[in-house]
């Protein structure tokens, strides 16, 4: 017999022999008398009818045991059901002592596994006993005859006596079909590898009535299983009969509801889990509420000797060497997380949960729990798994005092038995009174008050005796809850409120959501697996949810989130910071459901959010000046050029996130950020092409005389870039043909030496490193293409622009500056662009070369998608291509016109009269529009831009960018604004000849 059954038949101050009928000394209250005594007359006359002598005197007459019956009758449809059923059975429940009728039914059920000739017949054994354990605890319950302390120890007897006869059935099963070969066929758990640790309430012996029971099973590999079948599929099959054979409901009823989840990440294992891996989960990603779980696990089936000696090797994982205070803080949040506000000093009686509410049996369980861990390591006697013999323990050690004890035992007392009345009800897992007037009053009768308001007297004040002691222990703990309402996340099930509590926070998926914090709680993320990771998630959680929940889309954020810890390798840091400073948890919220490019820079780089709570960042600049110090400043002194290439991509990191951040916070206009991140590309460009000049040099010298520029073309020419631009680049670069050779230890050919010089630099700003990387870098704009040197001598550049060069060419160097290299030099380029840019041209032939261009790209590259905002016919690049074409057709003689940027440009052309204000102002809004929309594409999504696959909150918050309200209106907008932009194209560059092939070596300008 177990220990638990042991207890259960102790002797208690009655002799243990004495009937339960003599015993009886309380009953509950009728609420309906007159039914009840009509039910048990019909009972006593089937009674009679079958012979029940002794059960038809002891209810007769006005005994004890009538009262107790009339009450059962009125009150409990469950009860009387089984009573009625077997008359027999109820008169010798009554007649015999309730130890002697625990120990027959536990031994029948302990060794029903030896007559049963297969499942079925199992099934309907264990049932039938089940129903009479049922009617035996709640008679000796409700009648006096047992405290909550033999209440429950029955209870926890039976299951174990179920669990093990449940699994030596299996076990003699899968031996006989030649699957298993058991040391000893009369005892086939001994030796079998199997481990059924019971945990939870069961796991103590202080089952509730109607409670699942907590099981954990794990297996040993190397178990004496056949050759053919592997140890995993053999104990998870084994696993899943038990389980049908315990919970599976049929005719007979049900014998356990049987709760398997609490072993190790149950999203993610099978049923039962080897002792190796579970001994690695626990090792390396336990929780402190495993911990807490695995203070009460007790071995109740297979093999016993190996089950003790697991538990043995994970005491340094329960029970820490030193006092554990860390412990205390985590405990208490999982309790803090169930509770919305803190500080209710009322208790609602109507509906309260006697369990999880305030004042209730958690937090004594907590109360107990929590300390075992903090001392328990140090205190071996604080191991114990009861929580009133722990009480007890606490106040002897002086941990508690006396008062402490007594009231909460006392509480624990009233509370489990307030447990069990309600359960047996109608046999349902419930520890939520009656939220209704009439059925309150009812329910307090069956406790044996004669009023709704006294039973709301005794129970207000046990559970304010809780919440007295429980606050002494945590007064100092922060608040953590939602003010939303309930957040628990422990253990493996969801808990309804909690559901509820997302769901009006915001998320539309709320269970997804539970899961998925869980499943971070479980180490299923790299970013979250070390215990300081997830102590401060706890903390951060609550607060985290609520920030998700203002977002636009909460559900793609924290998909977002939980997407970045699968990548990140770990997140202490990005925890720890949000965790400081709530102004930077709420971007962070934003960033993950606005602009994940931008959540994707601070998973990585989590300082960068330092740079959002100084003050500066209200007060951004745009000038080039400024941002290039600011990057010089964040690269500082390298140790070497492999050091210079990793902090110049922090630097470049840190400066694009917070424009991107100044964006997404309305500091910056779009405009403006297009110009910041201009400057951060061009100060990148400038510090890598100084760090290669001198790398280079210490390897081959420098080229007497010699003088080299870098170009920046497209968006970067135009200060015009977004957060996904790459650089268009041009090298130039000029020398004596006198001295063309380097004065270095290995000397270069000055053709050579520029054209390594410049593979260097492209290397340094595309190169991944271990800091990511910096840009893609396009050089198609070089006179030669794709197909000649990388970099271009400048009397070469001068003749093939005069000469050779066509008019797509010709208007990528409207937008071409020089953003690098020697100053003297750089002010001869750009004269000589502005040379080429201002030359006399037919406007007609350039009108006709444009179109051309412009027909090819349709062609090549389509223009019809409506969200493609740069292809799309009446998109940004009509718009540029005008531009362009005003500035090569009025440059000649209006040379102020020749400004970078297509905004500029129209803005010049209508200052200089080249355009009508009535054309220029559509102009001007339809490029500031869709560049606006534009932009915000780049900064929210990755990729192309489908409306169908974006989520509809990032569609309204682009919509809402330019004063629209939706993503139906925006899409409306920006097709009258194309067609506006189609027809003044038209208008304005005016062509007679139709459209022929255009030319071109390379890509378009």
């Amino acid at each position: 017999m177990s220990a638990a059954a042991k207890n259960a038949v102790r002797e208690t101050a009655t002799p243990a022999g004495t009937s339960l009928a003599a015993r009886i000394t309380a009953a509950p209250l009728p609420a309906d008398p007159r039914e009840a005594r009509r039910r048990l007359a019909d009972l006593l006359a089937e009674a009679k009818g079958e012979g029940a002598g002794s059960l038809t005197g002891l209810l007769a007459e006005a005994t004890p045991a009538r009262a107790l019956l009339l009450g059962l009758a009125d009150q409990s449809p469950f009860l009387w059901r089984i009573a009625h059923n077997d008359v027999g059975r109820l008169e010798r429940l009554l007649t015999t002592s309730p130890e002697e009728s625990l120990a027959r039914i536990v031994a029948t059920a302990r060794d029903a596994w030896r007559s049963a000739d297969d499942t079925p017949q199992l099934m309907r054994a264990l049932r039938r006993l089940r129903a009479e354990q049922a009617l035996l605890v709640a008679l000796a319950d409700c009648g006096g005859a047992w405290g909550v302390e033999p209440v429950t120890e029955a209870l926890s007897a039976f299951a174990d006596a179920s669990v093990g006869s449940a699994v030596r059935f299996l076990l003699k099963e899968a031996a006989a079909a030649g699957r298993f070969s058991p040391p000893d066929a009369d005892d086939p758990e001994q030796g079998s590898g199997l481990v059924v640790l019971a945990l939870g309430k069961h796991g103590a012996g202080e089952l509730n009535y109607s409670s699942d029971i907590d099981l954990v099973v794990f297996y040993d590999p190397a178990a004496p299983v056949a050759e053919h079948l592997e140890a995993s599929t053999f104990f998870v099959r084994l696993t899943q009969g038990m389980a049908k054979i315990l919970q599976e409901r049929n005719a007979d009823g049900y014998v356990f509801r049987t709760d398997l989840r609490l072993r190790p990440d149950p999203g993610s294992t099978s049923v039962a889990v080897s002792l190796p891996a579970a001994f690695t989960y626990y090792e390396t990603v336990g929780q402190n509420w495993e911990r807490a779980a695995l203070i009460k696990a007790r071995p109740i089936a297979g093999d016993i000797p190996l089950a003790e000696r697991f538990l043995a090797d994970l005491r340094p994982f329960i029970w820490r060497k030193y006092f554990d205070f860390a412990a205390i803080a985590d405990i208490h949040a999982m309790k803090r997380q169930i509770h919305a506000v803190r500080g209710h000093e009322a208790i609602a009686v109507a509906g309260h949960d006697i369990k999880l509410g305030r004042g209730g049996i958690r937090e004594i369980e907590f109360f107990v729990q929590t300390q075992q861990l903090v001392f328990g390591g140090r205190r071996p006697d604080l191991r114990g798994r009861r929580t009133l013999d722990m009480l007890e323990r606490l106040c002897v050690e002086g941990w508690i005092t006396d008062k402490a004890r007594d009231e909460l035992a006392a509480a624990y007392r009233f509370l489990r038995t307030v447990e069990h009345r309600l359960q047996m009800v109608a046999d349902e897992q419930t520890q939520r009174l009656p939220a209704e007037e009439e059925a309150l009053e009812r329910f307090a009768r069956f406790c044996g008050f004669r009023t709704a308001r006294a039973f709301g007297t005794a129970l207000t004040k046990h559970a304010r005796a809780v919440q007295r002691h429980y606050a002494l222990l945590f007064e100092e703990g922060p608040e953590l809850a939602a003010e939303a309402g309930n957040l628990v996340f422990t253990g493996t099930a969801d808990d309804p409120e909690t559901v509820e509590t997302l769901r009006r926070m915001g998320f539309t998926r709320p269970e997804r959501t539970t899961e998925t914090v869980r499943g971070w709680h479980f180490g299923r993320r790299p970013a979250v697996t070390s215990a300081r990771a997830r102590e401060v998630l706890t903390e951060l959680t609550p607060g985290l949810l609520a920030a998700l929940g203002r977002t636009a889309d909460p559900d793609g954020a924290l998909s977002a989130l939980d997407e970045a810890f699968g990548r990140m390798p770990a997140a202490v840091e990005l925890l720890s910071i949000l965790r400081s400073n709530d102004e930077l948890l709420r971007l962070f919220a934003d960033l993950l459901g606005g602009a994940p490019r931008l959540a994707e820079i601070v998973a990585s780089s989590p300082h960068v959010l330092d740079a959002v709570i100084d003050p500066t960042f209200l007060d951004p600049t745009t000038q080039p000046a400024e941002i290039e110090a600011r990057v010089r400043g964040l690269v500082g002194e390298p140790a070497s050029f492999e050091d210079f290439l990793d902090r110049i991509r922090e630097a470049a990191r840190q400066e694009t996130f917070l424009t991107g951040a100044r964006l997404l916070s309305g500091v910056l206009t779009p405009g403006q950020a297009g110009e910041a991140y201009a400057a951060v590309a061009e100060a990148v460009i400038r510090a890598s092409f100084d760090a290669v000049l001198q790398a280079f040099a210490a390897e081959h010298g420098r080229v007497p005389g010699a003088r080299a520029v870098v170009l920046g073309l497209g968006r970067l020419g135009a200060r015009e870039m977004t957060a996904a631009s790459d650089l268009d680049l041009v090298v130039l670069y000029d020398f004596d043909p006198e001295r063309s050779e380097s004065d270095g230890p290995r000397p270069l050919d000055a053709v050579v030496y520029y054209t390594r010089l410049t593979q260097r630099l492209v290397s340094a700003l595309t190169v991944p490193t271990r800091r990511g990387r910096l840009y893609e870098v396009d050089m198609r704009l070089r006179p030669s293409g794709r197909k000649g040197p990388v970099a271009t001598q400048f009397r070469g550049f001068l003749a093939y622009q005069s000469e050779e060069a066509e008019t797509w060419e010709h208007m990528a160097l409207t937008r071409a500056r020089v953003v690098a290299g020697d100053a003297a030099f750089a002010e001869e380029a750009r004269a000589a662009i502005a040379a080429v840019v201002g030359r006399e041209r037919d406007p007609g032939r350039l009108a006709r070369d444009i179109r051309d261009m412009r027909a090819l790209i349709a062609a090549e590259k389509g223009d019809s998608d409506p969200w493609d905002l740069k292809l799309v016919a009446g998109g940004l690049v009509d718009l540029e291509f005008l531009a362009q074409f005003l500035v090569l057709a009025h440059a000649a003689k209006h040379p102020e016109i020749a400004v970078t940027g297509t905004g500029r440009v129209l803005a010049r052309a209508v200052e200089l009269g080249l355009i009508a204000p009535g054309d220029g102002e559509t102009l001007r809004q339809a490029y500031q529009q869709i560049s606006d929309v534009f932009h915000w594409q780049r900064l929210t999504v990755e990729g192309r831009f489908d409306p169908a696959a974006v989520a509809p909150a990032v569609l309204r918050r682009i919509a809402g960018a330019i004063g629209l309200p939706d993503g139906k209106v925006l899409a409306r907008h920006l097709d009258d604004t194309r067609a506006k932009v189609r027809e003044a194209c038209a208008r304005l560059m005016p062509t007679d000849n139709p459209a022929r092939p255009a030319r071109g070596k390379g890509r378009r300008g």
